[in-house]
């Protein structure tokens, strides 16, 4: 415990921040894809995998989402790396209704941001601020100046979290510190961080994972360009061992939420003396 509160990211939290973490298991946040099982990229990290454990938008219209209190509005993208959100419009606000939205978009236009920002609470969206990431890992013909016109659009008319994947690249840091200091320019309400986990039947289903000290660092150094706003790691990590060390680490860099924490984490949490809230919707909600 003493090591991590000697971490520049810590003291640097402890400037701004309460002294408080929040644990979130978001039983109530309803993943939803509005393309079924079907995406047009198979990405290299993902391949679409994980969008087969998510509610087709039937059925959060129907019987499965009236448990929910919220929902994560996601899906395949096509080849141009968009979400498909008009073909399915009154669906979404018929769904908005329901509950609080949270759009989990690709590639906006000016116009897809207004009206996503008529239906949505907030939007997460994958910062991306490398060519290389967008040519090899998403096979997308475009730019990261594609990316940021994007994320400016959202911003204009949403509540925008910009979600930064560590490790994208197979397992290689090589952009994200440029993404933290594109944001630091631009600005953000909060920022949310994933990690690279490899995954059966991707192209970087062998690749390993960044190591939890150098995503730590990165952890940390964000908490220091970004001394004010919420820090979060989200659920898409590694498991086991790399999990319980990397929460951990995060505690100590100055993350205030931690989605679906290990129990090693949650005795540290008191050991620091935190407060610890619990949440039950999607870390961005």
């Amino acid at each position: 415990m003493k090591l991590l509160q000697e971490w520049t990211g810590w003291r640097k939290r402890g400037d701004f921040i309460p002294d408080q973490v929040e644990f979130v298991s978001p039983r109530l946040t309803l993943p939803v894809s509005i393309t079924g099982r079907s995406c047009a990229l198979n990405c290299a990290h993902c391949g679409g995998h994980y969008l087969q454990g998510m509610a087709r938008l039937e059925e959060a219209l129907g019987r499965r989402g009236k448990e929910a209190k919220s929902f994560l509005v996601s899906g395949g993208y096509n080849l141009e790396g968009r979400l498909p959100l008009r073909e399915r419009w009154t669906e979404l606000e018929a769904l908005a209704l329901r509950g609080p939205l949270n759009f989990h978009t690709g590639l906006v236009t000016a116009e897809d941001a207004a009206a996503i920002g008529n239906i949505a609470r907030v939007v997460s969206f994958d910062f991306v601020a490398d060519a290389s990431v967008i040519k090899e890992v998403y096979g997308l013909k475009a730019s990261p100046e594609d990316y940021l016109r994007s994320y400016r659009h959202l911003r204009r008319y949403c509540t925008v979290v910009p979600h930064i994947c560590i490790g994208i690249m197979g397992g290689r840091i090589e952009s994200e510190y440029r993404a933290l200091r594109i944001l630091r320019r631009e600005g953000a309400e909060a920022i949310s961080f994933i990690i690279f986990r490899p995954t059966p039947g991707t192209a970087f289903a062998d690749a390993a994972p960044p190591s939890p000290g150098e995503v730590a660092k990165l952890l940390a150094e964000a908490r220091v360009l970004f001394p004010r706003i919420p820090l979060y790691l989200g659920c898409m990590r590694p498991g086991g061992r790399y999990r319980e060390l990397l929460d951990c680490l995060a505690l100590g860099a100055g993350i205030n939420k931690i989605v679906q924490p290990t129990a090693p984490a949650k005795r540290l949490a008191i050991q620091m003396g935190l407060k610890v809230l619990f949440g039950e919707e999607c870390c961005a909600l």
